[in-house]
């Protein structure tokens, strides 16, 4: 009888498991696309955030690697992470050993509360931004995405990633490459057993990038870097994987024609009113959530080549 209570406990967590995996379930259909060898990737939807796709719009993926399985992204609240784990778990026995963040937006780490039991990977400024404002990303996409958020919490990942450095798990030698410019810091996972390059958000495929805390011309060297690696497969931290560099050209071209657009408007004394109307050329016009993106693009970017174009300080 003495063996009860612990009987007791482990059935009231499987139960609170299940209850977890169901409400989860409930939320996302998630279903793992092979892009390589032991390689799979969760595709988000082409779309900004709704109450409709819960907020999965970003691509997570993962590797099995003979020695456990490494997940690129958690996605974006803990039922999705949840759904990850219940997704890989069809696919393979082996354990989730590792998790690599590639930024600090909130598709791509809030399911971090999912992966709490593994050691969670970033880069320095990476983790700084989401012990930071990690909590404040939490708030404003629970305001977007609704329910699906429940139980969401800010998770900062605990282990702190060199930029260059190599590492391998089972038949896989992974390639941990530090880059800038679509934020502070971004991650990109090259996979030199199977050539899978994960960008994380240096390329968008068939969608607008995202520019709150780009850097363009920064950006625009990490592409340059990206281009130069000898990959088989890239994926995108947005749009459909590809095996050739086009999601990376994709991107360079939309931030040359962006950065060349303001800054001719800027030059030309356009107010930021005036230029997030602007009608967008038919190549861009038919990007994915455009023309929402641009404009905010606009509200992230223009007032400060204003201030340039006056003369004034731009801090």
């Amino acid at each position: 009888m003495r063996c009860l209570p612990t009987l007791l406990v482990a059935l009231v967590c499987m139960a609170a498991l299940s209850q977890t995996a169901t409400a989860a379930a409930a939320y996302y259909d998630l279903q793992p696309t092979e892009v390589a060898d032991d390689t799979y990737v969760f595709f988000g939807a082409q779309e900004n955030f709704s109450r409709d796709n819960h907020g999965a719009i970003s691509n997570t993926g993962f590797i099995v690697t003979g020695d456990g399985v490494v997940v690129i992204d958690t996605g974006p609240s803990r039922l999705y992470g949840q759904a990850m784990r219940t997704a890989i778990a069809r696919v393979t026995d082996q354990p989730v050993v590792q998790v690599y963040i590639t930024h600090a937006h909130p598709d791509h780490f809030l399911g971090n509360n999912a992966f709490e039991d593994v050691s969670i990977g970033a880069l320095p400024g990476t983790i700084d931004t989401i012990r930071g404002i990690g909590p404040d990303l939490a708030s404003n996409l629970y305001a977007l995405v609704g329910a699906a958020m429940r139980g969401t919490t800010s998770v900062t990942p605990d282990t702190t990633i060199e930029a260059g450095s190599t590492v391998t798990f089972g038949s896989h030698t992974l390639e941990l490459i530090g880059e800038r410019g679509h934020t502070p810091a971004d991650l990109m996972v090259f996979d030199r057993t199977t050539g899978v390059l994960f960008a994380g958000d240096i390329a968008f495929h068939d969608r607008a990038p995202t520019t709150p805390t780009a850097d363009i011309d920064v950006w625009k060297q990490s592409l340059a870097d990206a281009t130069a690696i000898d990959f088989r497969t890239l994926v995108p931290g947005h749009g459909p994987a590809t095996n050739d560099d086009v999601p990376l050209q994709q991107t360079g071209a939309y931030l040359d024609w962006l950065a060349n657009r303001f800054t001719e408007a800027a030059g030309r004394g356009a107010s930021a009113a005036e230029v997030m109307f602007e009608p967008l050329p038919p190549r861009w016009a038919e990007l994915a959530v455009e023309p929402g993106e641009y404009r905010r693009s606009v509200s992230h970017l223009y007032p400060a080549l204003e201030l340039d174009s006056l003369g004034a300080p731009s801090s």
